[in-house]
């Protein structure tokens, strides 16, 4: 038993890790679950004060990620179709590799824009750079709480 809770506290901080860069895996769930297993692991010692902490973080990453794109988004300018454009850009981007998923939310947010044409092209690319810039943001905070979880997660362990 001990050597299966151990597998999934492993294997869910390193998945957790992956849904950082993946927006499909809910990298900051999964991670804090891999946590949630230390509990069941004799000679795993966390306390509950870390779990409670990093249940907080978790819940206000996830928050962050959902709020930061639409409101960097408004802040360059955008409306609600860049918006929409940057989301489908984001889902199409997941299946062209890294470099698609860095630039999908780009691409869509600008021909979003460009597709209700209320801005110019320059403004278009303008909020195209916050959509991108969103998800970097909030990409770099969930792999700065996913990478610190399956820290704690191998600290416990071994």
């Amino acid at each position: 038993m001990n050597s299966l809770l151990i597998a999934a506290a492993l294997l869910c901080g390193v998945v957790g890790l992956l849904g950082a860069i993946i927006p499909v895996l809910p990298g900051t769930i999964i991670s804090y679950v891999g946590m949630l297993c230390l509990i069941f692991i004799p000679g795993a010692e966390i306390a509950t004060s870390t779990l409670v902490v990093w249940g907080v973080i978790s819940v206000a990453v996830i928050v962050l990620d959902y709020i930061l794109p639409g409101w960097l988004s408004t802040r360059f300018g955008g409306t609600k179709a860049g918006s929409i454009g940057a989301t489908i850009g984001t889902f199409v981007g997941i299946f062209l590799g890294p470099i698609g998923i860095i630039l999908g939310p780009f691409v869509g947010a600008v021909v979003g824009e460009m597709i209700k044409g209320e801005l110019p092209f320059d403004r278009s690319l303008a909020v195209g750079f916050g959509s991108m810039l969103s998800f970097l943001v909030g990409t770099v905070f969930k792999l700065i709480a996913g990478g610190v979880m399956l820290y704690y997660i191998i600290q416990n362990i071994f």
